[in-house]
């Protein structure tokens, strides 16, 4: 197996990494270990053997394996959640927000390190902790859509946030089956497919000023 690696070598012994340098590399190790075996069939001894550290080393950083496991549900969370603001702060199209949105879960998804797995495919979604997190990427992504909703449209809270969990539930459940089929139908028409399904819906609703 193939250790992410010490950092660079002096005299043949390993540089001491900087506290958040070698954070970031245990992190991106134990990733790798979560993805491919799930939370319950890790080791600690598999992640310090991938990082190519000692196991007391990776206890210097992360006190057991659910404080690994939660760092990076934290992660992987706060990205997914801040590529959908950025969508609906990017641009003042409504409809290229919904498109946005929708490549922001694809993007998730179709990532090379399969993260996407620690969030949607937990098998520790009954810890309280990790369902907490699981539930604020939803909840997140659901209020910056929402608020998107209620500054154009004027429509009440209850009926954004409605409209919101529904944008974000069809993108979340598309792009996890698009993947799950074998990606038959091409990334860039999958993604216009299920936003030009969401705009249909939320293009009905007239923008404030407007006539229905």
């Amino acid at each position: 197996m193939t250790a992410v690696g010490n950092g660079a070598q002096t005299a043949g012994r390993p540089t001491r990494l900087p506290r958040s340098a070698r954070r970031k590399q245990l992190l991106a190790a134990a990733q790798e270990v979560f993805v491919a075996h799930g939370y319950h069939a890790a080791a600690m001894d598999d992640i310090a053997e991938r990082a190519g550290v000692s196991k007391p080393v990776l206890y210097q950083h992360f006190p057991g394996k659910m404080e690994l496991y939660l760092a990076l549900l934290d992660t992987h969370c706060d990205a997914i959640v801040a590529k959908v603001h950025d969508a609906m702060r990017g641009t003042h199209d409504n409809k290229e927000r919904v498109g946005a949105a929708v490549r922001a879960y694809f993007d998730f998804v179709d990532h090379e390190s399969e993260a996407f797995r620690l969030v949607f495919e937990s098998d520790l979604r009954n810890d309280p902790a990790v369902r907490q997190r699981v539930e604020r990427v939803e909840q997140g992504c659901i209020a910056a859509i929402t608020d998107t909703i209620i500054s154009d449209t004027g429509v009440s809270r209850a009926h954004a946030e409605l409209l919101a969990s529904g944008l974000v539930g069809a993108a979340e459940t598309a792009a996890q089956f698009w993947l799950a089929g074998g990606r038959q139908v091409a990334k860039p028409e999958a993604e216009a497919l299920v936003a030009a399904l969401s705009w249909r819906g939320i293009a009905s609703f007239p923008l404030q000023g407007e006539s229905a």
